[in-house]
C-alpha cells in the first residue's frame, strides 16, 4: 500500500485529504506541523507528500529542504491558500514535484498524487535497473547439453514460473538466471541477485524483505527489501540450500501468497515476483537430511535446469577461450592463443568450471607480455607438467607411463600425476585430498614432496 503524508494546519483539511485519498487506496499520515511532519517523513519514508507552503512553527519551504536533504526521491506536493507565483517557482527549484493552490480541486489533487507516486516507481526503478543491469557475459557454447540447455531457457522464460537451476559452482547458474529473465516478459523490469550464502543468518531476513524504523539496533530508518525492488520482475536466490529452514518458510509464503512482512512491520507487502533460485547442492539429499523444505523445492522445482560443469563439455572451451579473448584483450590490444594452449585447456579438467577458465583467459590479457598464450603459459598457469597434463606433443596419455625408464619411474608418473588431479579437484587443499585418497594428512604431505609436487 503506497503511503501519504499530509503536513497541514487546518483540520478540516486534512480530514478532506485523508478520507479521499483512503478512499483511493492509500495509507495515509496526518500531521499538524512542521516539525511533526518532518518527523514523520524521517520516520515512515512516505510515498509522497502534501506540505502546505504556511504552518504556525515553520515555512514550507524550509520544511521542503529539509525533505530534499533526507531522500530527494519522495516527491512532494505543496499546497498553499495564497497565490503567490515567486512562491511557486521558489519551492519548484527547492525540489518540490507539483504546486497547487487552495482552494483544492479534488480531482486534479487525486491525480497528481497519482502521478507523483508513478514518478516516484519509475525514479526507483532507474536506479534499480542501473544497479541489476546484466553482465556482459553471456551462456556460449554448442555441445548437445548446451544446445538442451538453451532450448529449455528459451521454452521457460515468457511464464512466470518459478525456476531452480542445479550446478556446480562457476558453471554459470546466474548466467542462466539472467538469461531467463531478458528472454521474459519481465525483461524491461528489476533483476535482483542475492547469495543466500554470503549473507549472516541474522541479516538475511531484512536483507530480502527490508525493515521498518527501529525493528533493531541501527535500523535508523525503513529499508526495502530485495523483494520490494524487484517488483514486477525477477529475483535470483542464489545457492538456496543454504539458506536455515527459518528463512525457507518465508520464501515458501511468500510463493505462496505473494506476500510478505518487512521485519518490525505490521502491513503485508504485495509483490509480483518471478523466483529463480539456484544451488549447488542435491535438494534431495538435502531434504532427506533434513536441511530443506520438501513443500518448497516442489514450489520452486516448477521448472528445472541443469548447468552441466566444463569437464563434461569441454569441446565448448576452444569457444568459451575465444569468446573471453575478444572481452579481455582489450587490456593488451590483440591477445591470442595458439593451438597447443587449447589443447592444455581441453585436457585440463575444471574444477573451478567457466569461471575458472574466464578468470585465466582475464589474467593472461592482463601480464601476459607477448600478447599471445602459448602451451608454456598454459602449463605454467595451471601447475600442469608433461605427466599431469599427459601431453607434451604426445596424443596418446599412457605415454608418460608406458615410456618411463623402469616399472617403479611408471608407478611414481602415475602416482604423481593421480595425486596433481586429486588436488585439482579439491582446490589444493590437502586435508580434503587426503580424505579423498583415504590417507592421512601426513602421508599426503610427505608423497607431495617426495614426488616434487608443486602447490
Amino acid at each position: 500500500m503506497k503511503l501519504v503524508l499530509i503536513i497541514d494546519d487546518e483540520e478540516s483539511i486534512r480530514k478532506s485529504l485523508t478520507g479521499i485519498l483512503k478512499d483511493e487506496g492509500y495509507g495515509v499520515i496526518s500531521e499538524g506541523n512542521g516539525e511533526s511532519g518532518l518527523k514523520s517523513f524521517n520516520e515512515k519514508q512516505p510515498n509522497a507528500v502534501l506540505l502546505d507552503v504556511w504552518l504556525p512553527d515553520a515555512d514550507g519551504s524550509d520544511i521542503l529542504s529539509e525533505m530534499v536533504k533526507i531522500n530527494k526521491n519522495i516527491p512532494v506536493i505543496m499546497i498553499s491558500g495564497h497565490s503567490d507565483i515567486d512562491t511557486a517557482i521558489k519551492t519548484i527549484k527547492i525540489g518540490a514535484y507539483d504546486f497547487i493552490e487552495k482552494p483544492l480541486s479534488l480531482d486534479r489533487l487525486v491525480i497528481t498524487v497519482e502521478n507523483a507516486l508513478k514518478f516516484n516507481s519509475l525514479s526507483e526503478k532507474k536506479v534499480i535497473l542501473a544497479e541489476s543491469s546484466p553482465e556482459r557475459f553471456e551462456f556460449i557454447g554448442e555441445t548437445e547439453v548446451v544446445k538442451s540447455l538453451k532450448e529449455k531457457i528459451l521454452k521457460a522464460a515468457p511464464s512466470s514460473a518459478p525456476v531452480l537451476i542445479a550446478g556446480e559452482n562457476g558453471t554459470g547458474k546466474e548466467i542462466a538466471a539472467r538469461a531467463v529473465h531478458l528472454n521474459s516478459l519481465r525483461k524491461d523490469e528489476p533483476f535482483i541477485a542475492i547469495n543466500c550464502a554470503a549473507i549472516p543468518e541474522e541479516l538475511i531476513e531484512s536483507e530480502i524483505f527490508g525493515y521498518e524504523k527501529g525493528a533493531f539496533t541501527g535500523a535508523n530508518a525503513r529499508k526495502k527489501g530485495k523483494f520490494e525492488a524487484a517488483d514486477g520482475g525477477t529475483i535470483f536466490l542464489d545457492e538456496i540450500g543454504d539458506m536455515s529452514l527459518r528463512m525457507q518458510s518465508k520464501i515458501l509464503r511468500v510463493l505462496q501468497e505473494n506476500k510478505f512482512q518487512r521485519v518490525g512491520g505490521e502491513s503485508e507487502i504485495e509483490a509480483d515476483v518471478r523466483v529463480i533460485a539456484a544451488t549447488n547442492k542435491n535438494l534431495e539429499n538435502e531434504i532427506a537430511a533434513g536441511r530443506f523444505r520438501s513443500d518448497l523445492f516442489f514450489r520452486l522445482n516448477v521448472i528445472p535446469l541443469y548447468i552441466p560443469p566444463l569437464r563434461e563439455r569441454k569441446e565448448d572451451i576452444p569457444l568459451l577461450a575465444d569468446y573471453f579473448i575478444k572481452i579481455f584483450g582489450n587490456y593488451s590490444g590483440r591477445l591470442e592463443i595458439d593451438g597447443q594452449a587449447i589443447n592444455l585447456l581441453k585436457k585440463y579438467d575444471w574444477p573451478g568450471n567457466v569461471r575458472e577458465l574466464k578468470n585465466i583467459i582475464e589474467r593472461f590479457s592482463i601480464l601476459n607480455e607477448h600478447n599471445k598464450i602459448s602451451e608454456k603459459d598454459v602449463l605454467s598457469e595451471l601447475k600442469m607438467d608433461a605427466i599431469a597434463g599427459g601431453i607434451h606433443e604426445k596424443d596418446n596419455t599412457l605415454d608418460v607411463f608406458t615410456e618411463a625408464a623402469s616399472f617403479k619411474q611408471a608407478k611414481e608418473n602415475f602416482e604423481k600425476a593421480y595425486i596433481i588431479r586429486k588436488l585439482k579437484e579439491n582446490n589444493g587443499n590437502i586435508t580434503k585430498t587426503a580424505k579423498v585418497l583415504d590417507m592421512s594428512r601426513r602421508n599426503l604431505q610427505k608423497r607431495i614432496n617426495c614426488l616434487n609436487i608443486n602447490q
